[in-house]
C-alpha cells in the first residue's frame, strides 16, 4: 500500500474511534467495529435499547470533496441492508426493536476539532 493508502486508511480508523464516541454519547452500546464477510464490511455493530443498528461511517477532509452524507446513496444502502441480514443470520436472528441503519459523517478540519454527524435511520 503507498502512502496515501496509508494515510486514508489512518483516517479512516479515526473517523471511526469518533463515530464509536458519539454513537455511546447516544447511549448506544458498540458490539461490533469492522465486522467484515465475504460480501463485505460493516463499520459499527451497535445496540440502542433493543434495536440493532448497522452505522456506516464515512470520514472526510475539509475542502472540495462530496460531503459524508451525500455518501450513502441507494447501492449502498442496500448493501448494508444485505450485510446486517448475514449478521443478524450469523447471530440469532433481528431484535425486538428490529434494525436500523444510520450514518455518522466526520469531517476533519483543516484546524479545529473535527465536526461529528450522525443521522439515524438513513435507509
Amino acid at each position: 500500500m503507498d502512502a496515501k493508502g496509508v494515510a486514508r486508511q489512518a483516517m479512516g480508523r479515526y473517523g471511526e474511534e469518533l463515530a464509536a464516541r458519539r454513537l455511546a454519547e447516544a447511549g448506544m452500546t458498540v458490539i461490533e467495529r469492522n465486522w467484515r464477510c465475504r460480501a463485505g464490511e460493516i463499520d459499527i455493530l451497535a445496540r440502542d435499547g433493543d434495536a440493532l443498528v448497522v452505522c456506516e461511517v464515512k470520514t472526510r477532509r475539509e475542502g472540495p470533496y462530496e460531503h459524508p452524507m451525500a455518501a450513502v446513496r441507494p447501492g449502498k444502502a442496500e448493501r448494508l441492508r444485505r450485510l446486517a441480514g448475514r449478521w443478524l443470520a450469523d447471530h440469532g436472528g433481528p431484535p425486538p426493536g428490529g434494525v436500523r441503519i444510520d450514518l455518522v459523517g466526520v469531517v476533519l478540519p483543516r484546524r479545529g476539532a473535527p465536526v461529528v454527524e450522525h443521522v439515524r435511520g438513513v435507509a
